[in-house]
């Protein structure tokens, strides 16, 4: 199979005459860097979730809730007296109840009536939240303020992996107060890359500029870029930084080769290269060196000129029935003597 251009570039290694039964790892190599668009890249600072959490009490379970009433019997008596009733402490006894902790996120430019989901879990000794409703609850921000209130009926997972002590509640709560952020009046923007480099963010911010004609994006360091808001956005924020999300930048990043050991899998960067180098492993020998490098005939020989990148050797070694475990011994001793241009992990 050949190396392609496309967005991954598999080689699938097969182990001699072990055939293709269980045992094929796939060795994934990563093509030259496209262009993505900077919304894919990086994000405006302050645009961003806001975790949310708060304490509740499930009830309707049928006898599979909190053992010991110490955080039920509080929270139910709380409860019936907003309601009017008035009931004595010993005559509030269920198993009915489970006491939970409740977890969501506000995303950015919430606004008061909107739903959103929330995750809920038994934080006492309750077997399971089957059949449970959540009974309304508030959720705080780190500030201590309430953003929003939940209740509804849990969804128990019915998997063998799912555990029937958490649940979820598709639009669970509602948004009580808006997320004020004030785009229209803003100076300057802060771009913050996913993967900080300084040559993407060089990039990003030549881009921007060429895009609005004037020196208005600078890069601050490997991760961050400012943009002035030009005069003629000035009061349509929303349309400048939308303008600036679509333009396509060609993302950089450091030559490495990852590698699964437990799997077989390794994962090469294009922009890894080989310099001068032999090796001899088993009955193979690898060499990367200058275009007279001679080899007898009958072995099982490897030859590259210096500069080869990782995926040529990949495909070449893959064509001599070169087992994974022996590939990522070679890609190791390769490293080791220092002939490896670029980071090698060992996941």
């Amino acid at each position: 199979m050949t190396i392609g251009q496309t967005a991954f570039r598999v080689v699938l290694l097969q182990l001699g005459l072990l055939g293709f039964a269980a045992l094929l790892s796939i060795f994934l190599v990563l093509p030259k860097a496209e262009a993505a668009r900077i919304k894919d890249i990086a994000n405006v600072r302050g645009v961003r979730d806001n975790q949310l959490i708060g304490y509740g009490v499930v009830v309707g379970l049928k006898g599979t809730g909190d053992s010991k009433a110490e955080f039920t019997n509080k929270s139910i008596l709380r409860m019936l007296d907003k309601l009017g009733m008035k009931v004595e402490d010993k005559e509030v006894a269920s198993k009915n109840v489970a006491a939970v902790i409740i977890t969501a996120s506000l995303p950015p430019f919430a606004r008061a009536g909107n739903k959103i989901d929330i995750t809920v879990n038994s934080i006492g000794d309750a077997t399971s939240l089957a059949g449970g409703t959540l009974i309304q609850s508030p959720l705080r921000a780190a500030d201590q303020n309430t953003y929003a209130v939940a209740q509804g009926s849990l969804l128990i997972g019915t998997g063998a992996d799912s555990h029937s002590t958490a649940g979820r509640i598709p639009n669970g709560a509602i948004i009580e107060r808006d997320v004020a952020e004030d785009f229209t009046s803003r100076k300057m923007f802060r771009l913050t890359l996913h993967n900080p480099d300084f040559t993407t963010a060089a990039r990003l911010s030549k881009r921007i500029n060429m895009d609005l004609s004037g020196k208005y994006a600078t890069a601050k360091d490997a991760g961050t870029v400012d943009i002035i808001v030009p005069f003629s956005y000035e009061g349509r924020a929303v349309e400048l930084l939308a303008t600036i999300e679509a333009l396509e930048v060609t993302p950089d990043s450091r030559a490495r080769v990852l590698v699964n050991e437990k799997t077989g899998t390794v994962v090469i960067g294009d922009t890894v290269r080989i310099s001068r180098v032999a090796i001899s492993h088993g009955d193979l020998t690898v060499k990367v060196a200058g275009s007279n490098t001679k080899s007898k005939d009958g072995d099982r020989v490897a030859v590259f000129d210096s500069g080869t990148s990782v995926g040529d050797l990949v495909k070449s070694l893959n064509q001599l029935g070169v087992a994974p475990r022996d590939l990522i011994t070679v890609l190791q001793n390769i490293k080791a003597a220092g002939a490896l241009q670029g980071e090698l992990e060992i996941l």
